[in-house]
This record gives C-alpha cells, structure tokens and sequence, in this order.
C-alpha cells in the first residue's frame, strides 16, 4: 500500500478545499481502514465550506460524510469483518455509553463525533473507522448510491417514520423538495401516504415530485401554500408535516399547514430564529413540533433491505458524479442548485 492519499481539506469558510498529500491514518484497536469509493456531497458541507453556518471543531479538517468503500486493513480486536468487504460508513461516532445511546438514539449522542465535522471525513483516497460505524452493502448497490443512503436516504426516514409516526393513509407536506425532500416523497408512499403534497420554490423540481410518488405540487413562489393546502385537504390541514429548508418563512408555514393534532417536523437548518403560533393555537390545537436530527445504524439496515427488496429505487438520486479533483465545483454547483440536484457524488 502506498504511504500518501489525497484528501480535501477545509481551512476556512469560503475559501476553495485544498487537495493535500497526507499520511495514510494508522488504525489502532477496534478500527478499520477503508479505501473510499464515493463520497456524497451534502447541504452541511456547503454550510461548512461555503458559508460558514457550521463550523468544524478543528481546521484544517477532510470534509465529507457520506460514505462508503471497502475494508483495506483490520485492527486488533475487530471480528465480523473481512479486507475487501463492501460497507456503508454511518457518519457520527458515538459512545455507546450516554443516555442517548442507550435509549436506542444515538444521533443525540452527547460524545458524538461527527465524520467531517469533528474529526477528518470521507473525501479522501481512505478513512480510519471504528468498526461500530460499519454496515455492509449489498453487491448490486453501486457505491455511489450506498454513500448517500446514510444521510440523504436516513435522515428523511429517520424524520418520516421515527420522528413524525406517519400512519397509513395519512396526509403529508413535504416543504423543500431537494436532496431530503425528494427521498421523504418516496418513502412517505411506502409508508402508506394516502396524499402527498410537495412544496417547492422550482416548477423543475415539482415535475420530478411528480414522477417520484408526489400526488400534488405547489409552487409556493407563484401561488398561496396555505389556501391551496387546505383545498387539496377540504379544510382539514395535513396530518404531517416536513421541513427540509431551514427558513423561518417555510417552518412557519409547514406549522400552520398541520391539522388539529397534527405533526410537523423540522429538519431544515438555517440560521434564522423561528417563531410559532400563539400559545392558544398551540395548545388548542395541541400541536407537535418536533426537531428531527440524523438516523440510526437500524434505519439504515431498514432502508439496505428495501433496496434490496426492489421497493426503493435511487437510480435516479445520483445527479451527478465528479472526482475529487472537482470537489470545489461540486460544491459550487450544489449551493447554487444547479440542475437542481438531488446528490452530487465524489467518486473516489
């Protein structure tokens, strides 16, 4: 094996990532070294590199957490897992021990490491791993699409199913219909939706919601989401509701668009402060707000097995694919919604 990889390394925000030869990491116990095949690009990046919304705990720092490749070396203790396995990487290290992990939620996790945030990510020619971060991926997955089922595919699952409880036959709003947006249409019709609204700013995206499962779209630059939402539901509001922006503007109206009794579930993150209904309303209504953060290492095996059951389909998720040497142009290309993608990959 050679000494040296490349990586992409972001020193401050909104300033190119640089390319860098560095050290191939040395694993220690419990680890595992994986040769990365793909890497997604995702909004939180752009937040990091671009804008500076979030910051990183160190710089310089790889950037990337949207993963997956194949073991190239083992450390001591692992058992379970073979040189040449074909694995996704979950992206946040967790302890195991806290009261988050232990109640079966560690994306709440209080020691949690975060790939690309807190400690170097997957844009890189390898990755050091703990073996608890490791799920395998089957055969016929290209890795391209496997790298983006951790955050892209999980995060809406996680908000759909575990945090919003949709129901069979239930209504959704789905408020942002980009890379998050357009995996919760799909799985909100496989979780038995019977009507599902899509709400977006781009007539572009719109049409594809359609062609994903989405039974009505409204463009809420051009028209009124709140009357037409309460047409297409003869009055009653939705019985959930989803936020993949992060504005003030479109949390509200995801808010005010739930029925009695209804849910909404924030995910979008921005840097806006967000106000609600009056007490009142709320607690006449008795509405939900919830806050949806990350997935689980479960989700996730949920969502391998409808791929491989053939009830999810991502063929269509990967708008693009560059190599690292283009990571800046993907980044760019993101944040400007060019094309309007779904998941820029980097192929590794």
């Amino acid at each position: 094996m050679e000494a040296t990889m490349r990586a992409a390394r972001f020193y401050k925000a909104g300033e190119p990532l640089t390319i860098e030869e560095l050290p191939i990491p040395q694993i220690g116990a419990g680890e595992v070294l994986i040769k990365v095949k793909a890497c997604g690009i995702c909004g939180t990046d752009v937040h990091i590199a671009r804008d500076g919304t979030i910051p990183p705990a160190k710089t310089p720092i790889t950037l990337g957490h949207e993963i997956a490749g194949e073991i190239a070396e083992i450390g001591e203790g692992v058992e379970g897992w073979n040189i040449g396995d074909r694995v996704l990487v979950i992206s946040s290290i967790t302890c195991g021990a806290c009261y988050a992990c232990r109640s079966g939620r560690e994306a709440l996790c209080v020691n949690a490491q975060i790939l690309g945030l807190h400690v170097d990510g997957g844009l890189a020619d390898y990755l050091k791993i703990s073996k608890n971060c490791l799920t395998k991926i089957p055969e016929d997955v290209p890795f391209e699409q496997a790298a983006i089922i951790g955050d892209a595919v999980a995060t809406p699952y996680h908000a759909i199913i575990t945090r919003g409880n949709l129901r069979l036959g239930e209504t959704v709003a789905i408020f942002g219909c980009g890379g998050l947006g357009s995996h919760a249409i799909q799985i909100a019709k496989l979780a038995g939706a019977s009507k599902i609204i899509a709400i977006d700013v781009s007539n572009e995206i719109l049409e594809r919601s359609k062609m994903l499962g989405a039974d009505f779209t409204i463009n809420s630059a051009k028209e009124k989401t709140g009357k037409r939402i309460s047409e297409i539901t003869e009055g009653k509001g939705v019985d959930l509701a989803l936020e993949f922006v992060g504005m003030a503007t479109t949390i509200d109206r995801a808010v005010k668009s739930i029925r009695k009794g209804g849910r909404a579930v924030i995910v979008g993150i921005g840097p806006e402060k967000i106000e609600l209904v009056s007490p009142y309303i709320f607690v006449y209504c008795e509405d939900q707000v919830l806050g949806s953060f990350g997935s689980n290492k479960e989700e996730i095996d949920r969502i391998l097995e409808l791929i491989k059951m053939k009830k999810l389909d991502l063929s269509r998720s990967i708008s693009q694919v560059l190599k690292l040497e283009q990571v800046n142009e993907g980044l760019e290309r993101l944040e400007r919604k060019v094309g309007n993608p779904i998941r820029i990959v980097i192929q590794i």
